[in-house]
């Protein structure tokens, strides 16, 4: 695939993972890229709603209208698409959103988590999401400018499109764009994990086909399974384990049952 990069071992892995990170204007080091990690690296970036398959704009609402007629009414503070987006994805309903980390130590622990699958190279997705920016709508930019920032909020989101219709119409050419926006901190899980949505104009459209178009926005890292349980040892030696990402019982017996499980499986 074009733009992989494969690691050829530990330290080279550091520098693929923190590759044009300093930022000259500042003179600090502060990444423009996201990341995914995916313990196969021949998993596309489809979200769980493609993964449904059939009509996805069609389902995405009748999903999105239950979820809310459902839910407890109190689970949000805003009344908004985006603010309902979150915490659905966050319990696993079916959306449009990805999740990817502003932390590269933590999308490499889902690349490595799933020791069943050492034998099979994993990849971390790198995306930078400045300049993504520079191919949004002109009114969600002005936005953008207008907060000095460089990625949304749902209250940001809220103010120019609260619903996901009025996201929809904002595409002014053929050409889908994405926006990269962090999700209220539901719970601690969101926090630890560092993480932030993306979401596209085009419901039944892939991430990766989307980049396909703009190259120079990404490039992916190569896990090599050779490299796997190396990596998994000094993630867990660093504390990046599900302990401490998936805070609660259910984190907890998942590390432990990792820790305790043989190499030799």
């Amino acid at each position: 695939m074009k733009n992989d990069i494969e690691a050829k071992n530990w330290v080279n892995l550091q520098e693929l993972l923190f590759e044009k990170c300093y930022t000259p204007e500042i003179k600090r080091f502060r990444s423009p890229f996201v990341f995914r990690g995916l313990f196969d690296s021949s998993y596309k970036l489809s979200t769980s709603l493609i993964r449904l398959e059939g009509n996805s704009q069609k389902m995405e609402k009748h999903l999105l209208r239950n979820f809310k007629k459902y839910a407890q009414k109190d689970l949000v503070s805003v009344d908004s698409d985006w603010n309902w987006l979150s915490v659905a994805q966050h319990h696993g309903l079916p959306t449009r959103l990805l999740d990817w980390t502003f932390s590269p130590y933590v999308a490499l622990h889902f690349a490595t988590v799933e020791i069943s699958k050492s034998n099979i190279d994993g990849a971390i997705w790198c995306v930078d999401f400045i300049k993504a920016k520079e191919l949004l709508p002109e009114i969600l930019k002005e936005a953008l400018n207008k907060e000095e920032a460089n990625g949304f909020s749902v209250d940001i989101l809220n103010k120019v499109c609260p619903t996901l219709e009025e996201f929809d119409k904002l595409k002014q050419t053929e050409q889908d764009f994405i926006v990269f926006f962090e999700p209220p901190s539901i719970d601690e899980r969101i926090v630890n994990q560092f993480a932030l949505f993306s979401v596209i104009s085009n419901p039944s459209k892939r991430f990766d086909e989307w980049l396909d178009n703009y190259p120079e926005l990404y490039y992916r890292i190569i896990i090599p399974s050779n490299l796997k349980w190396e990596i998994r040892d000094k993630l867990d030696q660093a504390n990046i384990t599900e302990r401490v990402l998936f805070p609660g019982l259910d984190g907890l017996s998942a590390w432990l049952k990792r820790w305790y499980t043989s190499q030799n499986i």
